[in-house]
């Protein structure tokens, strides 16, 4: 193990302790039930950025900060304002659809928490992932060309949609992001906040590891092309 592996651990482990504390679970649970927006900010800032850290160095094999981690953490912190309204607008909204007929399973709390994170994942999910590799795509550019302006078509070009669409849309929704939100949403609502935030860990991390697999693969390619 390298130093960078204890200092990942131990912030995740100070945390958890935060989470299994008594006094401080209770007090975490009151700020973010009171202040849900600043605690959907502080919980992503925090733990998906730590999820796309350990994504680097699990490709990589050591810990890389990337250029702007400040803004991409920002970017992180306010994705999670985002989810905590996109939460609230999927769980009253399946709910109704529930109690008015429009989807089967009646009061089945697991047809509730299945649909939750199904409708949620095939709809929300997409937009914000692109959203997030558009973002994160654009710091890169910008740290690599300091000096000349990025443009949106810039960054368009420079994503690996196909690794976009194949890996990150087409596998980790259906395989991964469906069955983990089918659990959060079984779970009662003063804990789905617990969950969402250790879910953060694997967002980041799912969608650093795609990144940095499709830079290895085109990076691969153009060097094969000038070898030619």
């Amino acid at each position: 193990m390298k130093k960078g592996d204890f200092f990942w651990l131990a912030g995740l482990a100070a945390f958890i302790a935060i989470l299994v504390v008594p006094v401080t679970h209770e007090m975490f649970v009151k700020f973010t039930t009171e202040h849900a927006y600043m605690g959907g900010f502080i919980k992503f800032f925090i733990l998906a950025t730590m999820g796309e850290l350990l994504a680097r160095r699990i490709v990589t094999g050591d810990w890389n900060i990337p250029n702007g981690l400040l803004y991409r953490a920002f970017v992180w912190g306010l994705l999670g304002m985002v989810i905590v309204l996109i939460f609230s607008v999927f769980v009253a909204g399946i709910a109704g659809a529930l109690a008015n007929g429009f989807l089967p399973g009646g009061n089945s709390k697991f047809a509730f928490a299945f649909f939750v994170s199904l409708i949620m994942n095939l709809s929300f999910a997409p937009t914000m992932m692109a959203f997030h590799r558009v973002t994160d795509t654009f710091i890169d550019l910008k740290y690599e060309n300091k000096k000349g302006k990025v443009t949106l078509s810039d960054v368009v070009k420079r994503i690996d949609w196909d690794n976009f669409i194949s890996f990150v849309l087409m596998r980790t929704i259906p395989i991964f992001w469906i069955p983990a939100h089918t659990i959060t949403f079984l779970l009662p609502p003063e804990y789905r906040v617990l969950s969402a935030a250790f879910l953060s860990i694997a967002l980041g991390a799912i969608l650093a590891f795609a990144k940095k697999k499709s830079e290895q693969f085109n990076r691969i390619n153009r060097e094969g092309l000038a070898g030619q």
